[in-house]
């Protein structure tokens, strides 16, 4: 391993001891990667101000007047902020946001609005998407600067990319957090009344929350239908249930991009996922795609046609690797150190 000389923090507004999930997985594999390629990256101390660095990398919305002070102190930084609820409303819905915003710009003293932040995509020296589309978010409800903007995808662990090949069995499989944003609860009631095999994968943030005590109600009424048995922390163990899956379901209301769902292209699984811009602008035509709806019926039409017609689906693209995914960040670091604003 060589040193590239970039010295960069990772900070987070979230304790993951409070709320585990994807977005732990992906800063954890970002870190881990970048620094196989020599970069110096560790987590922002809040209680250390002699930490060497040139370049926060934040997760989230930065407040803007922190913005400010590292750019007295000669530090950049970069914003990769999560959209997931912008991400998965409609275009009318999204014109009202823009709207609103821009009314209330107008309309609200200075020091009201700095508590939303929402300069701080304009302020950053750059803003890393995870999708194209919300990429064009940034731009469209922040006024982010479109040549600061870059679309870098979540990677793929080489366990995944690197898994063999096995004869696909009758599971379809669902790796979520158990909560109301995955909509676990109602995907497990189509899979009931679809009468397709569904194998959940994931714990809930508490296990005394309500949505999740339902769920386990219903899988136990419904084993031989409905497998679960929590969270599956095997790394290889998880690639060769991808392997072995008949199809990789994730049904959530709102999503930026599903780190699960990527394994499961890297391993070759047909996907069925929500309707939403996210997965359109990365899978495209390489899903199958159900409606966010209400309606269980609905929900278990599009799960029969998908068990049914999984077999003969081509596998989806490769995606990245972390390593690659590292490179591209580095790029982006480095075009960010060598710009002065």
């Amino acid at each position: 391993m060589y040193n590239t000389g970039v010295r960069v923090l990772f900070d987070h507004p979230v304790p993951f001891l409070l709320a585990h999930g994807g977005l732990q997985v992906q800063i954890e594999q970002t870190r881990a990667a970048l620094q196989t390629l020599g970069v110096q990256c560790d987590f922002l101390r809040w209680w250390d101000d002699r930490q060497p660095v040139d370049l926060i990398h934040y997760f989230g919305r930065m407040p803007a007047n922190l913005i400010l002070f590292a750019r007295q102190k000669g530090v950049k930084v970069v914003l990769a902020d999560l959209l997931t609820e912008q991400g998965a409303r409609s275009l009318a819905q999204l014109k009202m946001q823009k709207w609103a915003i821009r009314a209330l710009q107008r309309a609200l003293p200075a020091k009201v609005l700095a508590r939303y932040h929402w300069t701080a995509y304009r302020e950053a020296d750059a803003c890393v998407a995870l999708t194209s589309w919300e990429g064009h978010l940034l731009t469209e409800l922040f006024g982010a600067s479109p040549d600061r903007i870059h679309v870098v995808p979540n990677g793929v662990e080489e366990v995944f990319l690197q898994s063999i090949p096995q004869p696909r069995g009758p599971w379809l499989v669902c790796t979520a957090t158990i909560t109301e944003r995955k909509r676990v609860l109602e995907l497990a009631m189509a899979a009931v009344a679809a009468r397709t095999p569904l194998w959940v994968i994931g714990r809930p943030y508490a296990e005394s929350d309500p949505y999740a005590r339902q769920f386990v109600n219903l899988a136990r009424q419904h084993f031989q239908l409905l497998r679960y048995e929590g969270a599956v922390t095997d790394r290889s163990q998880l690639a060769r249930i991808y392997r072995e899956a008949r199809g990789f379901v994730l049904l959530s209301a709102r999503e930026s991009l599903s780190l699960s769902a990527l394994e499961a292209a890297a391993c070759g699984c047909p996907l069925l996922l929500s309707d939403l811009p996210w997965a359109r602008s990365v899978f495209k035509g390489h899903a199958a795609y159900c409606p966010v709806t209400r309606s269980p019926a609905v929900t278990a039409s599009a799960l029969r046609r998908f068990y049914k017609a999984a077999p003969q689906r081509p596998p989806p693209p490769r995606p990245a690797s972390w390593s690659e995914i590292a490179r591209q960040l580095l790029t982006v670091y480095e075009t960010v150190l060598n710009t002065s604003r």
